[in-house]
C-alpha cells in the first residue's frame, strides 16, 4: 500500500463516493450501503463510472483508482460507525485486476487496521468481467479475503453480456441482479418464471440475491415472493453524498 495516496486534483477530491441504500424488503430498513464513484478530472469535469471504468481497467490506472476509492470508503465506514449509522456493510468497487495481486490480502488488512474498520463492514463490488478470469488466481484471493471477513458482491448478473454459469467458480456472498432482470417482471408468466429461476440459481450457489432497478412496490413484492429479500433502485433510494447518510429514528436514512 502506498505510504501516501494523492487524493486531490486541482483542489478537488480526485474521487467522491456517493451512497445508496439496499433495503430489506420485509422491514423496509436499510441493510447495506452501495457506493458509486464520481471521478473529478481537470479537463473533463466529473465523470460517472460508465465514462471511465473501461478505460481505467485496460491500464494500471484501475489499481491507483481503487486505492483512492478504498481510502474514502474506509474513512466513510469509520465515520458511519461513529455516528451510529446502521448498515451491515458498505460496498466499494474492486477491479478484477486487483485480485491477481499477491499483495492484495496484506494491503487490505493494513487498510482495515489503519482506519480501525472491521473487515465485515466492507463489501467489494466486482463486475461481471470477473467471470472472464480463467486461471483461478482471482477466485483464490477472493476466498482468502472472505476468510478474513470481507464480503464480495457480483454486480450486473443476468445481463445479456454476463456468462451466468461461470458464477459457480467464484465464492461471492451477494449477487446484484442487473436492472435488465427487473424489467422482465410482469411481462408474462414465462418471464416471471425466468426471473425466479435466476434468483433460485443464485441461492443454490449459497449467495444472496439483491434486485436492482426496483422502482415499484409491486416489483419489490414479486421479488420477495421469489425469495429475493433485498432491493435497490429508485424505490429504495438514490445515491447521495456522505453527509446525507445519517441515523434517524434508529434507522439509516439516505
Amino acid at each position: 500500500m502506498p505510504e501516501a495516496v494523492q487524493t486531490l486534483v486541482g483542489g478537488l477530491r480526485a474521487i467522491e463516493l456517493h451512497y445508496r441504500p439496499i433495503r430489506e424488503s420485509s422491514s423496509g430498513n436499510t441493510a447495506f450501503l452501495q457506493s458509486q464513484t464520481r471521478l473529478n478530472t481537470p479537463g473533463l469535469g466529473t465523470l460517472m463510472p460508465e465514462n471511465f471504468r473501461d478505460v481505467a481497467e485496460i491500464t494500471n490506472q484501475c489499481i491507483s483508482l481503487f486505492d483512492l476509492e478504498l481510502l474514502q470508503a474506509m474513512e466513510a465506514a469509520e465515520r458511519f460507525v461513529e455516528r451510529e449509522v446502521v448498515f451491515g456493510w458498505l460496498s466499494v468497487y474492486m477491479p478484477a485486476e486487483y485480485l491477481r495481486d499477491i499483495r492484495a490480502e496484506r494491503n487490505l488488512m493494513e487498510f482495515a487496521r489503519r482506519y480501525n474498520v472491521h473487515t465485515n463492514k466492507i463489501c467489494f463490488a466486482v463486475s461481471a468481467k470477473l467471470l472472464e478470469e480463467k486461471d483461478g488466481r482471482a477466485a483464490t484471493v477472493m476466498k482468502n479475503l472472505r476468510n478474513r471477513g470481507f464480503h464480495f458482491m457480483l454486480t450486473g448478473f443476468g445481463s445479456d453480456s454476463c456468462p451466468m454459469m461461470k458464477l459457480s467458480e467464484f465464492p461471492v456472498d451477494y449477487v446484484l441482479l442487473s436492472p435488465e432482470v427487473t424489467q422482465f417482471l410482469g411481462k408474462t408468466e414465462r418471464s416471471d418464471g425466468a426471473v425466479k429461476s435466476i434468483v433460485d440459481f443464485v441461492s443454490e450457489l449459497d449467495a444472496t440475491a439483491i434486485a436492482d432497478g426496483v422502482s415499484s412496490l409491486q416489483q419489490a413484492e414479486k421479488f420477495f415472493e421469489f425469495g429475493c429479500l433485498y432491493t435497490a433502485g429508485s424505490l429504495s433510494g438514490k445515491y447521495v453524498t456522505e453527509k446525507y447518510v445519517r441515523k434517524k429514528n434508529d434507522e439509516t436514512e439516505t
